[in-house]
């Protein structure tokens, strides 16, 4: 029997990256996030996103989760901003991927 061949780090990272970018809660999220402001708390954005603040914390997490974002402590508060390397890591595992 021939061993097929695991999944290697980067297919994952793609993965984990175009997950987070899968719904569109987060695409609101990640927009807000590169505006203006740069930086906000989640207690800012639930007023204007129509999900419920335990959601809004899991779309958090995912957009962390995949180095999308980053969480600033600033007690009591997380100031979450886009995590500049990560996105820069983004960009070029997409577009090696669609050479």
């Amino acid at each position: 029997m021939v061993k097929k061949a695991d999944f290697t780090d980067k297919h994952k990272q793609i993965a984990r990256i175009a997950k987070a970018l899968s719904h569109p809660a987060r695409a609101y999220i990640l927009e807000r996030l590169s505006g203006l402001n740069g930086c906000c708390t989640s207690g800012e954005m639930i007023d204007d996103i129509p999900i419920a603040r335990s959601t809004l914390s899991q779309h958090l997490k995912e957009l962390k989760y995949a180095g999308l974002i980053q969480g600033n402590i600033e007690p009591p508060k997380i100031k979450y901003c886009i995590n500049q390397e990560g996105w820069q890591i983004a960009k070029e595992l997409f577009s090696e991927f669609f050479k």
